[in-house]
């Protein structure tokens, strides 16, 4: 009886040590989900605040207020309404090239102006000071982005590599086109042979760099980066853009040069017009795609769309300016095997065709901006001026060749509308730079 009495007992303890066993492990089980669900939580806290850590020492100590100072915080909080104040070194660090869309769309406003056909005394006056605005705002622009490389070395390479901002740097070459004929719109005397020189000389250099730069952005991006069509966006349209400006940049300046240099200048224009178009179309069926595919843009990128507004419109533009500034010596000559006249009418036909598409494409950018308006500024709002300065510079010459006063007319109360739209993006443009919404840490468009 001792025997089994001792056993009985020896199971009983058993049974009781499997018994703390268990509610130790069922503690520290307890414990650990608690202190993970903390940690879940208090991620989750954060990514819903969208707190942004520098480093990792600013994640392990977040500070809850930021005083002002010039030494760039350790930790930003990029979505909050009162972000810290930054100095100049912190903030030029985030210059990008989508700057010169301003001197672009000013350059284009400049352009308008000078071809309304329904002018008034004083309105040249006021596109002069246009231009001499632009070219202010253009070597501001060029001065900042410099200091930024200046202060930061290597951001310039990594500008040129960045996904999304090495698509702005056509932007540059555009603004420089645009002073170029604005000067021979403004500045340049008939009788000055010098500077009608400077600017041939100037139109064959940029040509040059535009098509460089073309072949070769494109290529950086085939080579390197790898692009889903549901992350489709306009501005890959942006490197062919400089080539496709060389249309409407022969048309200005062939007006003026002697029929010698005319000839090639036109047809250099045509055919980089040409180049510029048919890449456009191919990108135009990656657009479709994606929109078919994907749907609309976020609405703070949708302003973006007017970008494909710009491609048909500027091919118009261009096609009508550089049939009329053919020399009429050309149609003595046995070198061409249409006369001037032919060729004025297949290009005014050419542009209504175009005409329509760019008024599709400015219909559906339009209605996809006011389903869902922008909440913050962005630098991609100047994509609602410049393509726009082209649709209706096309309109103007297509009202101007066919006659027709009522299109005339139409076309000034779209520059009118135009003019507000540049007013109340450059009142939200300094709006954002002082508040900071733009130039500042992850809200440009190097992020």
């Amino acid at each position: 009886m001792a025997d089994a009495a001792g056993r009985e007992f020896g199971k009983m303890a058993n049974r009781r040590s499997q018994h703390s066993e268990f509610v130790s492990d069922s503690t520290d089980t307890t414990r650990r989900n608690s202190v993970a669900s903390n940690v879940y939580h208090s991620n989750d806290k954060q990514k819903s605040q969208r707190i942004d850590f520098v480093n990792a020492s600013s994640a392990a100590n977040p500070q809850p207020s930021y005083p002002p100072q010039d030494n760039p915080p350790t930790y930003i909080n990029t979505g909050e309404p009162k972000r810290p104040r930054l100095g100049f070194r912190q903030r030029i660090h985030h210059f990008t090239w989508a700057w010169f869309t301003f001197p672009m769309s000013t350059g284009g406003l400049s352009l308008l102006v000078f071809a309304e056909p329904n002018s008034f005394d004083g309105l040249k006056s006021i596109g002069f000071l246009i231009y001499i605005l632009n070219i202010i705002i253009f070597a501001a622009a060029t001065i900042l982005i410099a200091t930024r490389f200046f202060l930061y070395p290597g951001e310039l390479t990594k500008s040129m590599k960045h996904p999304l901002e090495g698509f702005f740097i056509p932007t540059f070459l555009i603004s420089i086109a645009l002073i170029i004929t604005s000067t021979q719109r403004y500045a340049t005397a008939s009788d000055d042979s010098n500077l009608l020189w400077g600017i041939q000389a100037a139109f064959w250099v940029y040509l040059t760099v535009s098509v460089l730069l073309a072949i070769g952005q494109y290529s950086f991006a085939f080579a390197v980066h790898t692009y889903t069509l549901e992350t489709m966006m306009p501005s890959w349209i942006l490197p062919i853009f400089p080539i496709m400006i060389i249309g409407t940049f022969a048309s200005v300046i062939a007006r003026t040069q002697p029929d010698p240099s005319a000839i090639p200048i036109l047809i250099a224009g045509l055919t980089c017009q040409g180049l510029g178009f048919s890449i456009a179309v191919l990108m135009y069926a990656h657009m479709v795609g994606r929109l078919m595919a994907a749907g609309l843009p976020n609405r703070e990128q949708r302003p973006g769309l007017f970008i494909c507004v710009g491609p048909p419109a500027f091919t118009a533009l261009a096609l009508i300016g550089m049939a009329d500034s053919l020399p009429k010596s050309i149609s003595n000559t046995d070198t061409l095997f249409l006369d001037t006249g032919t060729i004025r009418t297949m290009a005014i036909l050419s542009a209504i065709f175009l005409w329509a598409l760019s008024f599709w494409w400015f219909g559906i950018a339009f209605i996809a901006v006011i389903q869902a308006p922008p909440e913050f500024f962005h630098l991609s709002w100047w994509a609602m001026v410049f393509p726009n300065t082209g649709f209706i510079l096309a309109t103007i010459s297509i009202s101007t060749e066919i006659g027709s006063v009522g299109i005339s007319w139409l076309a000034t109360g779209m520059s009118v509308v135009l003019l507000l739209a540049f007013l109340f993006i450059l009142y939200h443009l300094i709006r954002a730079v002082i508040v900071q919404e733009i130039i500042y840490p992850g809200r440009d468009e190097d992020v």
